[in-house]
């Protein structure tokens, strides 16, 4: 037997690699690459009408690039031998986001420059920067912005609420447990289901025990949803009576895992119970809170099923969400090109806001933790 074969701890090794090896590896590669460009150029030629050459849909582009991708995947051990299975713990990962994300982006970023509106017999067609001043001029995407805005603000008090019911659960209370699942049932309820519990039924104009008792109250005709402020406080009351349970939880979980040391060291120091909270308590929290308002925040920018089921938007658009306005684009519009602009220049909104406030919020934790 040889030292190579009795070696079970053998590995092939760039070095030992024959040229022959490597010549047909990267040629199948090559190839593979070559023929997957090809395809994708002709279908989007095709697609525009600059050439009757090309496939009735994308399905081929798609079998060329699921070859390409296994074809760089193997040669990649088969010219680097070792060195290209270490390749193969992220390449496939990698390969799949690509296909998921990046290649739906491009092909949104092509049905956005282009006027595609279902409705019509003549099917999508090319119009350069038509979109993007439409959207400059639009003052219903500019008011859905800046209602999403105010709904964000929004967040600070509910998490002062969530952060005040965290306190109160982590108290020894009669019936804690109880308390702590009572709170959390309108996290398990889905959205739509609270819109039409407390948004169609609840509060309706008519019959709705809310408005009897507003009535009641001395409110002669109380309508939630016809007045553009009362509106929009009841839908931020709907979405925050969802949601701030799960601000609850995860602010609870973080005082629990405190350390009950500081605390009482703060105590036998003489330190009242606010100053206990706000020297000690509250910046100890910041990593947990920060982590909480941040996914509120990303569930906040996504806010669409309240609106479209209880107001559409309405009225007049003082409700709209961006989600919930690019929605209506489609559905009720079939402007596919358009509402994909907007959704584009959303997508570009949120990466920049949420960028900074992460940065913003870095910075906050570590000032008010550097004072401990």
């Amino acid at each position: 037997m040889s030292t190579v074969e009795g070696d079970l701890l053998h590995t092939v090794e760039a070095g030992s690699i024959s040229a022959s090896r490597r010549f047909w590896g990267l040629t199948a590669l090559w190839l593979s690459a070559i023929w997957f460009i090809t395809s994708f150029i002709l279908q989007g030629a095709h697609e525009q009408g600059w050439t009757e050459w090309g496939f009735a849909n994308w399905r081929p582009v798609l079998y060329a690039y699921f070859l390409w991708a296994v074809v760089l995947c193997v040669t990649r051990v088969v010219i680097y031998g070792e060195a290209g299975k270490k390749a193969l713990f992220v390449l496939p990962a990698a390969l799949f986001v690509v296909s998921m994300v990046v290649f739906p982006l491009l092909f949104a970023l092509w049905i956005g420059f282009s006027d595609w509106n279902l409705a019509s017999s003549t099917g999508r067609r090319f119009n350069g920067l038509d979109n993007v001043r439409r959207m400059i001029a639009d003052p219903f995407y500019a008011n859905a912005l800046l209602n999403m805005i105010v709904y964000c603000l929004a967040i600070v008090i509910e998490y002062a609420i969530a952060f005040g019911l965290a306190l109160l659960l982590n108290q020894d209370i009669v019936a804690r447990k109880f308390w702590r699942v009572t709170f959390l049932v309108p996290l398990m309820l889905s959205p739509v289901a609270v819109s039409w519990m407390v948004g169609k039924s609840m509060l309706e104009t008519r019959f709705g025990p809310v408005a009897r008792f507003a009535r009641w109250l001395g409110w002669d005709n109380p309508s939630f949803f016809g007045d553009p402020l009362t509106a929009k406080l009841s839908i931020m009351i709907m979405d925050a009576w969802t949601f701030i349970p799960f601000m609850m939880i995860m602010l609870l979980a973080g005082l629990q895992g405190l350390s009950r040391e500081v605390l009482e060291a703060a105590e036998v120091d003489g330190a009242t119970r606010w100053q206990r909270f706000w020297k000690v308590t509250f910046p100890l929290m910041l990593p947990v809170s920060v982590t909480a308002v941040m996914i509120r925040v990303i569930f906040k920018l996504k806010l669409a099923d309240i609106i479209i089921t209880v107001t559409s938007g309405g009225p007049g658009g003082a409700t709209d969400s961006v989600t919930s306005f690019i929605y209506r684009e489609y559905r009720d519009r079939s402007n596919v090109g358009y509402g994909t602009l907007l959704a584009l220049v959303y997508l570009v909104i949120i990466v920049f806001g949420m960028t900074m406030l992460m940065k913003i919020s870095d910075r906050l934790v570590k000032r008010m933790t550097g004072r401990l």
